[in-house]
């Protein structure tokens, strides 16, 4: 009878804390009224725990703006309960600056009922091609992450952003203004930046990678093309997608740059001298494996990917 009620007290217990309120993100504030919790570098296929993006908000004297809600249900109630500690203002907005699921699963912890601290929903932003790609992928993003996470993904969903922005758009927050810009095809199909004039602060999306290997998913040249403009952005912090924040963006965009441009470079070169597909893994911008986290499996994938389109060229 004891070992029976000791069962059921463990079952009990661990059925309780299965529901508990997760424990709040660390969360540092880079600039006033801005504050980020910084990703682990692990690959979706290794390791992987919902918790490898740059996740944040921004606090106005009206209301908060969530940018990015981290790779799960789990993970976005943690980024919640970490703004909860900072302030009780209501969340306006939730901001997606693009698709990947490590930076959108948690929007769903930012749509229930109590979200905004008012009872009002928040609004949900992102790039005017994003619902679309979500629309697309969203089956295979779910099936991916029940196998890498199991247990741990309940509660995640694709939640689409309601509001999406084709060019610009400015958010107020009370004393704070929020710039978006929407870029053509980059990282990705669906790339939004965030900037804080008062601060000058710009969240970048994956548009910057630092330490952590430039994944492709769009357009390499294109993506060549946004560093150049990010480059003449007024930026006394920067937060990159993935790595540590920074107050040398040039020398963040000089790297990830040449990084891409080696990798555009021996791509070319490979189909010129009719190189196959998979030696060209083995050796595309071998020069610049010492520089970068993750590299051999996040490199192989990009020349997966830009092969094929620069084939066509």
């Amino acid at each position: 009878m004891r070992q029976a009620l000791t069962a059921a007290a463990a079952a009990a217990a661990t059925l309780a804390a299965a529901h508990a309120a997760p424990a709040p993100l660390h969360v540092d504030q880079v600039a006033p009224g801005i504050y980020v919790h910084i990703g682990q570098h692990k690959d979706f296929e290794d390791g992987y725990d919902g918790d490898i993006a740059n996740i944040g908000f921004v606090v106005g004297t009206d209301a908060v703006a969530v940018i990015d809600t981290g790779g799960s249900y789990a993970v976005g109630m943690a980024l919640k309960q970490a703004l909860r500690k900072v302030t009780q203002l209501p969340i306006r907005y939730v901001i997606n600056t693009h698709g990947h699921p490590d930076h959108v699963f948690g929007n769903a912890a930012f749509v229930d009922a109590d979200a905004a601290g008012t009872g009002a929903q928040p609004q949900l932003i992102g790039h005017a091609a994003l619902p679309r790609t979500m629309a697309l992928r969203g089956n295979a993003y779910l099936r991916n992450l029940h196998t890498q996470l199991g247990s741990a993904a309940e509660g995640s969903a694709l939640v689409v952003p309601g509001v999406t922005v084709q060019d610009r758009l400015s958010l107020d927050l009370g004393h704070r203004t929020l710039v978006l810009t929407a870029w053509p095809v980059a990282h990705t199909n669906s790339d939004l930046t965030v900037f804080d004039a008062g601060t000058g602060t710009l969240w970048t999306g994956d548009l910057l990678f630092i330490e952590r290997t430039p994944a492709i998913d769009g357009d390499i040249q294109g993506w060549l093309s946004a560093i150049d403009t990010l480059e003449k952005m007024p930026a006394v912090t920067t937060i990159p997608g993935h790595g540590p924040v920074t107050r040398d963006k040039h020398q963040a965009l000089d790297r990830q740059r040449a990084y891409l441009a080696t990798l555009l470079r021996d791509v070319r070169a490979s189909i010129r001298h009719g190189t196959d597909m998979t030696a060209t893994m083995a050796t595309a911008a071998a020069s610049e494996r010492g520089r970068w986290r993750l590299f051999d499996v996040v490199n192989r994938r990009n020349v997966n990917l830009i092969y094929p389109a620069l084939e066509w060229e």
